[in-house]
């Protein structure tokens, strides 16, 4: 092999390392460095101090047992994380399954697919924004509820609470499940599970020792996008828990809005070390340049 063409795998991957460097590793490096700046409420000051990262866990050594604010925070957060994990898995995993292997037509198989996009084709806001109607006191639901007699006066929980983030949520993350999960199943050699239902399986047992296993790849990317996402998000926790449910998110732009960007950063460091343990922990169980 010439010199010539060993480098040239190198030159073409170069665009996309300049990109990722100018927009993803540089802005983290920025973070990093800010997150050890000092402030006041009038100004910024470069530095390096590890003040931010000792407020953002005030208390929490003195507090134990009991949990201090920012692992209360965390707690609320993860435990959203892992619900709509479950729920977006299993809702997803059923629509990947039925679209590969019920849906015989390439052309109805394609069209289901892109009913599953189609909310992808508005704002997130916008599709939040259209529960408020369906759940509100005086919203569809309650109404209809009540007029059925199944009910005596409007449920108060079904909005601005723990349960409509959780539906939120899935309303917008479940796609993030299905596609890479779909696309591992597509790749499933069909006289694989031929041969399983040739050998007596039952149709539980070929999705237990057959299409789960080969597609755990699909699985842990669907899991990766919804975990980062819901980890991160603010929005959907502030519209639809009424500005009363915290997470880590929302901590975040909160000291962002108040102008307190170091420890703003500084959270935002713990975060991202959060998720990436998470997803640490998913690619060591599961290889997913398999999928990649």
């Amino acid at each position: 092999m010439t010199i010539r063409a060993r480098w040239t795998s190198y030159w073409q991957a170069t665009p996309l390392v300049v990109v990722l460097g100018i927009f993803f590793v540089l802005p983290l490096l920025v973070m990093l460095a800010v997150s050890f700046w000092t402030y006041t409420g009038y100004s910024i000051a470069p530095a390096f101090v590890t003040d931010n990262y000792r407020d953002a866990f005030d208390g929490c050594a003195s507090q134990f047992p009991t949990l201090c604010t920012t692992f209360r925070t965390y707690a609320s957060t993860l435990k959203f994380c892992v619900i709509v994990w479950a729920l977006t898995l299993v809702i997803g995993f059923a629509i990947a399954y039925y679209l590969t292997f019920m849906i015989r037509s390439n052309t109805v198989r394609l069209m289901l697919a892109l009913l599953c996009t189609i909310p992808f084709w508005t704002s997130n806001v916008i599709r939040m924004i259209s529960w408020i109607p369906l759940l509100g006191r005086n919203g569809l639901v309650n109404q209809a509820l009540v007029g059925a007699g199944f009910i005596h006066q409007p449920l108060d929980w079904l909005l601005y609470s723990d349960f409509s983030v959780i539906l939120a949520f899935v309303h917008i993350n479940t796609v993030f499940m299905i596609v890479p999960i779909a696309n591992s199943m597509a790749r499933i050699d069909r006289s694989l599970v031929e041969a399983a239902y040739d050998s007596g399986a039952t149709g539980w047992q070929t999705l237990r020792h057959v299409i789960i296993p080969l597609a755990k790849s699909g699985i842990a990317i669907g899991s990766i996008f919804v975990i980062t996402v819901v980890m991160g998000d603010f929005i959907t926790i502030g519209l639809m828990g009424g500005q009363q449910i915290a997470s880590a998110g929302k901590v975040i732009q909160t000291q962002i809005s108040a102008l307190q960007f170091p420890i703003a950063a500084a959270n935002a460091i713990v975060l991202l070390a959060v998720v990436l343990m998470i997803i640490a922990l998913l690619v060591r169980f599961i290889d997913i340049r398999k999928e990649l």
